[in-house]
């Protein structure tokens, strides 16, 4: 499992509280519904940030 920081988890814990009131939006402006998506926009927030996130996984072709 991969370790988060204090500073990344509450940034993904301010996320889904914003999925859950229906304010957050994507990229394209569009309101987020999953929870996976509403945690990706969190850990990449807190990455901005520099929080101590693990690096995105690759694509293997």
């Amino acid at each position: 499992m991969a370790k988060y920081s204090e500073k990344a988890q509450k940034k993904v814990e301010e996320t889904m509280h914003e999925m859950k009131e229906g304010k957050l939006k994507s990229g394209s402006g569009k309101k987020v519904t999953s929870k996976k998506q509403a945690v990706a926009i969190g850990l990449s927030e807190a990455r901005k940030e520099g929080a101590k996130v693990p690096k995105k996984k690759k694509e293997t072709v």
